[in-house]
């Protein structure tokens, strides 16, 4: 068997009760963190935490060289673990199927998503949220200016009225995390009039959520990441109420239904 584990957003703790029991019962247990990263604990707390020895794999560990997983999940109980849940985000479909094809059963223990957080958080409603984007940093995509994948994204949801997940640049193996300022920074070039939703360590005992237009958002801190930036599209009543109260948005700025 390989079960799919997702370890939640933050801490040892975001584990689900489920995840925790099949990780304390695999005989062997995997991870890669080169997607996200739980920021609030190591790789030692989480095998302290769950009695459980765990092997961290680089992308090509777990992309091009999953072998010695799969041959292992043939007799064995194999935990193979992401932050947030395995098959959103830090989506291993692949590996699941390579083991469908090799026999072997598979099953998913889902976490906390950083998307559902974010709903949460800021009060908007998780059905009026369109396709989500990720922004890179300026120096991973090698064009100037946004990537036509994230303005493409931004301007169709809003021209459907629909909410924009900006997920933000993590680079785990050089130690960068994209802040929410510089995510707001760039997209200020286009949007600076636009309003953005910060939401800053979900999952942790601080989580923050500060909305404000692009420019103001560039020129703020926002503390330690995780960060993601919300851009809102039409605003039903209710959840422009949540930003106005929850985040500090002004109501003027927001479009309301």
């Amino acid at each position: 068997m390989l079960t799919f584990i997702g370890l939640g957003l933050y801490d040892e703790r975001s584990i689900t009760v489920e995840g925790s029991e099949a990780l304390r019962q695999a005989d062997q247990a995997y991870a890669e963190f080169y997607t996200s990263e739980l920021l609030g604990t190591t790789v030692e707390e989480l095998e302290d935490a769950h009695d459980v020895s765990i092997e961290v794999r680089d992308r090509a560990g777990v992309e091009q060289e999953p072998e010695d997983m799969l041959a292992a999940a043939e007799s064995e109980d194999v935990a193979f673990l992401t932050a947030g849940d395995t098959m959103i985000s830090t989506t291993h479909v692949d590996l699941r199927l390579r083991a469908h094809d090799r026999g072997i059963g598979t099953r998913v223990i889902h976490g906390v998503t950083a998307q559902t957080a974010a709903s949460s958080l800021t009060g908007l409603q998780n059905y009026r949220f369109g396709k989500a984007t990720t922004l890179p940093f300026p120096y991973a995509h090698g064009a100037d200016g946004l990537p036509a994948s994230v303005t493409e994204t931004i301007d169709a949801n809003r021209a459907d009225g629909l909410h924009t997940v900006v997920y933000l640049d993590i680079k785990a193996e050089r130690g960068e995390y994209m802040t929410a300022d510089t995510g707001a920074e760039l997209l200020a070039d286009v949007y600076p009039e636009l309003v953005g939703v910060v939401v800053a360590r979900a999952g942790s005992p601080d989580p923050l959520v500060a909305a404000g237009r692009m420019r103001e958002l560039a020129e703020r801190s926002f503390g330690d990441p995780l960060h993601l930036l919300v851009v809102p599209g039409e605003c039903h009543l209710l959840e422009a109420d949540a930003l106005v109260e929850l985040a500090g948005a002004e109501e003027d700025a927001l479009d309301v239904a």
